[in-house]
């Protein structure tokens, strides 16, 4: 009987995933709805008649089909996508029975094969496993860079180490103690044919599959069978409820704002596994939407940008797909609610946060329990101890009587809702809006001026110091290229990056540790790409001859120190910068009018011209090791595909927002914008592009004075 639930299970699933789109080629886009009896219907009758294909679209899912299949089609770089509206089962595919690199995204089948052998009792969570000294691996993670061998950790640390951080190491350690051909006994058993892990992380060389190995790297998906194990995952049919919702709040802790959440509403619940190696990005989750959840699978590979940090080309994608499924999808009907509105083991959403904080302000004697959206242990019984204190028996599941008691839910935490005060209210009016004022914009403080007068033409707080993000970089340019003055033949000079230089975190050259560029050619790959690395190289480089052979102090401190004398001497009075490459970091700011001057003297310069308005840029490193490669930097600000602008360099953090700093051309005259804390990438461009046509307006070419 074992081997027949088996057999069946397997069936069922295969069918699923046929009915999703794999082994069944369509045009690249296609839209499919699904429902469980079909699944079933098709299952039983696999053997006997051939699978009718039907396929129903919506408005809205036909809508959604067209921009994916728009927004892949530009991408420099192979794309696979899948969507399925996990209500409705409304399914959009583009290419999603290709086989496709995982990079970190096969800890996602690891994940599943370890819960399920924590729930047949072979494995425990607090199995304790040793840290040795072969176990460690580069890449993602901590225990590499904080631990040391002998360490030792619980099965379940190292499970979340491999979620929360994607950590390499801790996957290593996992796969250990799981057996290595877990993985891919569990994606057969479920009926994922194509997902198969090849290796160890970093295990390459002793890959089980090498062919594989070779091809793909640590592992190969579809997104196919990534939807077909999140929607698994959804209706708890991969393990219990309960180790279902573990696997959830697991896959929760690495939601990075960077990847789906990116560009969705602050509020909104997304867990994920994301994975990313130099030309492949991946990615996929489940989205809670207002239409209800939509599981997405975005697989990228063979991508022009293999660059890390803010702006990777693969992981805008990413992001900007989420964001079209969150609003295409919508105006999707959401599933039918049962006839009973129980809510119990295994919930999760915006209506379990409600609940728990409804909770929490009901009895208000009792510790508080967390408002993390997922009807754990800890809120059955919170709902048990309501239930008792009203009469109603102890059950933990909140029933449409257990709703009645509980009355009204306070559903915002930030702004509560009183319905009514707030019917009740009226909002005092302003002003109508002059239209001769500046346009609105979305960015924290901004200057317009003039470089060749150098008057600033108008602003909004330009004078505040704010974080400066990358555009830190035209300080550190400024500094090697005058420091070109006082050492002639400094342009021409060998750099050799450093260890340390290497080590930045954040956006890259590409540039490795021993590897030789002149210093003009580090150049570009600081302003184009923004790295961080490049920054840091170059302050070591010009800092040592800052400093002198007699000055033991360190050249990167040198080269800062004289980043800030710099600023003085262009009377940059609200600036201080602590690093050449302008992570955030406590007291490293600078205000729009400081930044304006700097651009005037960088944009007198035609060496420094030439740089930023290069679009891209290629040159050969050579290594002490004895090789010659080529890398090829591409500019990351989108102004230089519109005629007439220029420069001159972008930069984004968390704490700075989306930054801008921009020359623009137009009847022979030039203006400077400037734009810092935009909301976002596209938010910078628009800010940027309003001001300038209103500068145009307000005025017109020679009309400045």
């Amino acid at each position: 009987m074992a081997a027949l639930a088996s057999s069946v299970r397997l069936l069922v699933n295969f069918v699923r995933s046929i009915c999703l789109g794999r082994g069944h080629r369509k045009p690249s886009s296609s839209v499919s709805r699904i429902s469980s009896v079909t699944i079933l219907v098709a299952a039983i009758c696999a053997t006997t008649l051939p699978l009718p294909m039907a396929y129903g679209e919506s408005k809205a899912c036909g809508r959604l089909s067209a921009k994916i299949e728009e927004l892949a089609s530009k991408h420099a770089g192979r794309v696979a996508v899948a969507v399925r509206h996990l209500g409705t089962g409304e399914t959009v595919r583009y290419h999603a029975d290709e086989p496709m690199p995982t990079a970190s995204l096969i800890k996602f089948p690891i994940l599943i094969a370890a819960r399920q052998q924590l729930a047949a009792g072979t494995l425990k969570l607090d199995q304790v496993l040793e840290l040795k000294e072969n176990d460690v691996v580069p890449g993602s993670g901590l225990l590499t860079s904080y631990f040391s061998p002998g360490t030792r950790l619980s099965f379940g640390d190292a499970l979340r180490l491999m979620m929360a951080v994607s950590d390499n190491t801790a996957t290593n350690l996992v796969l250990d103690t799981i057996g290595t051909e877990a993985t891919n006994e569990a994606m057969r058993n479920l009926g994922c044919l194509k997902t198969r892990l090849h290796a160890k992380v970093y295990g390459g060389e002793n890959a089980w599959d090498r062919e594989g190995s070779q091809k793909y790297g640590l592992g190969v998906t579809t997104a196919d069978e990534m939807i077909l194990l999140l929607t698994m995952l959804h209706t708890n049919e991969l393990v219990s409820p309960e180790d279902s919702q573990e696997m959830r709040r697991l896959m929760g802790l690495c939601s990075s704002r960077d990847w789906f959440a990116a560009r969705l509403p602050e509020k909104t619940l997304v867990y994920l596994k994301n994975g990313g190696i130099s030309h492949a990005r991946t990615a996929a989750g489940v989205i809670e939407a207002p239409s209800g959840s939509i599981a997405l699978c975005v697989l990228t590979a063979n991508n022009q940008d293999t660059s890390f940090g803010d702006g990777n080309a693969a992981e805008q994608l990413i992001a900007e797909i989420a964001r079209v499924c969150f609003h295409c999808l919508e105006g999707t009907p959401k599933v039918s609610p049962p006839q009973s509105p129980a809510l119990q083991t295994g919930a999760t959403g915006e209506l379990v946060i409600a609940l728990q904080r409804t909770l929490n302000a009901r009895l208000s004697g009792l510790p508080p329990i967390a408002e993390d959206g997922e009807f754990g242990p800890q809120t059955v019984e919170r709902v048990k101890v309501f239930q008792q204190s009203h009469g109603l028996p102890a059950t933990g599941i909140m029933d449409a009587a257990s709703w009645k008691s509980l009355g009204v839910l306070a559903w915002d935490r930030e702004d509560p809702i009183d319905v009514a005060s707030v019917n009740g209210r009226t909002l005092p009016r302003v002003a109508d809006d002059p239209l001769s004022d500046s346009p609105y914009v979305t960015c924290r403080t901004w200057v317009i001026g003039n470089p060749k007068t150098g008057k600033v033409l108008a602003d909004w707080d330009g004078d505040r110091p704010v974080d400066i993000a990358s555009t830190t970089k035209l300080m550190t340019a400024y500094v090697v290229l005058t420091s070109a003055n006082a050492f002639p033949g400094l342009l021409e000079e060998t750099l050799t990056f450093s260890a340390a230089a290497d080590a930045v975190p954040g956006s890259t050259s590409g540039v490795r540790a021993d590897e030789k560029l002149t210093v003009k050619e580090a150049l570009y790959g600081l302003l184009l790409p923004s790295g961080n690395d490049a920054a840091h190289a170059l302050a070591e480089h010009v800092g040592r001859k800052l400093l002198g052979q007699a000055d033991d102090r360190s050249p990167v401190a040198a080269f800062v120190e004289r980043m800030n004398s710099a600023a003085a001497e262009l009377g940059m009075a609200s600036s201080r910068f602590a690093n050449p490459h302008g992570l955030t970091e406590e007291r490293h700011q600078a205000s729009a009018a400081d930044l304006f001057r700097l651009a005037v003297a960088l944009l007198a310069r035609e060496d420094f011209r030439t740089i930023a308005n290069t679009p891209e840029y290629a040159c050969l490193l050579s290594s002490e090791a004895g090789y010659v490669r080529p890398v090829r930097w591409r500019n990351t600000n989108r102004l230089l595909g519109l005629e007439g602008y220029s420069g001159l360099k972008t930069g984004t953090t968390s704490a700075a927002g989306a930054c801008l700093v921009s020359c623009g051309a137009r009847g022979g005259e030039e203006r400077v914008v400037i734009v810092l804390g935009s909301s976002c990438s596209e938010a910078r461009y628009a800010d940027t592009l309003n001001l300038y046509r209103w500068s145009w307006q307000r005025w017109p070419p020679g009309k400045t004075d």
